[in-house]
């Protein structure tokens, strides 16, 4: 395979992050762009494996400006990049079951309300009668926002790809970084498996492989992968058009319409970090019969499909955004399991600082590296 020997920007990672800095990048005119994918397809890693949920229900402000600025992107995806990404505004209704949950979801609401998101406050009676065909007798309250929902993962990420390439970007799969070089403090280049790329700077957006990438530059990201997996039934006339994304939230286990049927997903609390991606049949099981005693009529239903994904943890579940101690080295990363909803935006927002050292359109200085040293990390509460 033949490669650039130089490049002025090298983005590590073919994700919905590195494809939207790409494009970003591109559209404000900067030449000699180049990202890496180490899979063959770009979107195969974490991005290609997640649920394709968007929302605005967060319950810090720095998350719900994101989505804010993010979720419009999307809707406009379309007219602005010629790609449907057939967004699906089906609502997400969170479900609280405990006391704990109804007042940190009572707090959400408020703050949803201040920043200009307009989410509703359920009784559970009114979660029952929304949701007739699920077992919810013990759902103390909820929230419920229409304009959150669905968006097709792939189309996003080649959608911001092609029209990079259309800007004069290039844009590489199968081209894994194994080595970053680094003099006095400073970004060199970088070793492939394809050749050497000398760049001084590097845009480190590889996901759940990010802290792995980020040791080649001697930088310590706190990024812990965790695998969380997902199973689709065949088509269930029970399951009305309009039915919404569900999350029965002190379980971490959701529902929402796949095509006729459903997709149905649920952390494992007991996962082990790492980077493996089949899937555990075992608590498969477990999540199959939490989602039965909550919808009884899954009992008659089929699996079609199911897969496993990797989130890339950080200790606030908040992500890190901006430089590092290496000049030239900056991370774009630590999503947490809502990064393909925030993708948009960051990527914009990193085409700002890698071109002008600076955030413009959203000040998310806040979300630096240095927090975790410096005692300043900012708790998401709304993480599944």
């Amino acid at each position: 395979m033949d490669i650039p020997k130089s490049a002025d920007i090298v983005i590590v990672g073919g994700g919905v992050m590195g494809a939207s800095a790409l494009y970003h990048l591109a559209r404000r005119g900067a030449k000699n762009l180049l990202l890496l994918e180490k899979e063959q397809f770009f979107g195969q890693g974490a991005t290609g494996r997640c649920a394709g949920g968007v929302r605005y229900q967060f319950s810090t402000e720095i998350n719900i400006r994101l989505s804010l600025e993010s979720l419009p992107m999307i809707e406009r995806f379309k007219q602005e990049l010629g790609q449907d990404v057939n967004y699906r505004p089906c609502g997400y209704l969170l479900v609280a079951t405990n006391e704990m949950d109804a007042r940190t979801f009572n707090h959400n609401v408020k703050l949803q309300n201040q920043l200009g998101v307009q989410t509703q406050w359920l009784s559970g009676e009114d979660i029952r009668r929304r949701l007739p065909m699920m077992n919810f007798e013990d759902a103390s309250c909820g929230t419920f926002y229409q304009k959150d929902g669905l968006v097709d993962p792939n189309s996003v990420v080649m959608g911001y790809i092609g029209a990079a390439q259309r800007l004069g970007a290039a844009a590489l799969t199968g081209v894994e970084v194994g080595g970053i070089r680094v003099y006095e403090d400073s970004i060199q280049g970088v070793q492939t498996n394809a050749g050497f790329i000398h760049t001084p700077m590097v845009l480190n957006a590889a996901g759940p492989w990010s802290g792995v990438v980020a040791k080649l530059a001697g930088v310590d990201l706190p990024i812990t992968p965790l695998r969380r997996q997902m199973f689709t039934t065949n088509a269930m006339k029970e399951i009305p058009a309009d039915f919404p994304f569900v999350i029965d939230f002190a379980q971490s286990l959701y529902f929402h319409r796949e095509g006729e049927g459903l997709l149905i997903g649920m952390s494992n609390q007991n996962e082990v970090p790492g980077f493996d991606q089949s899937v555990d049949e075992e608590f498969e099981m477990v999540n199959y019969e939490a989602a039965v005693q909550r919808m009884p009529v899954l009992e008659n239903a089929r699996r079609t499909s199911h897969w496993a994904g990797l989130y890339e943890i950080t200790p606030d579940a908040h992500p890190i955004l901006g430089g590092t101690s290496v000049q030239g080295f900056s991370v774009c990363t630590g999503f947490s399991g809502h990064g393909f909803m925030h993708g948009p935006i960051a990527g914009k927002l990193m085409s700002e600082y890698l071109l002008d050292g600076k955030f413009s359109t959203l000040d998310v200085s806040m979300l630096d590296l240095n927090r975790f040293t410096e005692g300043r990390m900012i708790k998401e509460y709304n993480v599944v």
